[in-house]
């Protein structure tokens, strides 16, 4: 019994998160023809859309795989784009996957401060005697 409970407990677990209409519901749409609002009803409002407020919908759908100890692992991702041209018509409809991505390394630049070693009161007593007077009379 107790093998049997430790095997159970160390058996994979999935959990998805988000939505991907279905190749069926994209079928429905038709490019050139739909609108915002018959694609709305088709396969519901996204949770993302584009940078450009209204000129794309991005539907994004994850599986993960939890297994015992370690990290969860993102085994699936589908993103389901439909962009709009400017009078709000379906201009294509995009599927990608986990297989479609790139990894994007963060560039965390960070400004060199031309200040280092100096404390605020250094900053503050440095600027004594360094204004001209003619500056404050405009």
């Amino acid at each position: 019994m107790i093998l049997v409970l430790s095997l159970v407990g160390c058996s994979a677990t999935y959990r998805n998160s988000g939505y991907v209409p279905t190749e069926d519901e994209l079928a429905e749409i038709a490019v050139g023809v739909d609108d915002r609002s018959s694609v709305e009803e088709t396969v519901g409002r996204p949770v993302s859309q584009g940078v450009i407020a209204d000129q794309a919908w991005y539907f994004v759908g994850t599986r993960w795989e939890y297994f015992a100890y370690r990290a969860p692992q993102q085994i699936d991702r589908q993103v389901v784009a439909i962009s709009f041209d400017d009078g709000g018509t379906v201009e294509n409809i995009e599927r990608f996957t986990l297989a479609d991505g790139e990894v994007i390394p963060l560039n965390r630049r960070v400004t060199d401060s031309n200040i280092e070693g100096v404390s605020l009161i250094r900053q503050l007593l440095g600027n004594i005697g360094n204004f001209d007077a003619g500056n404050f009379l405009n």
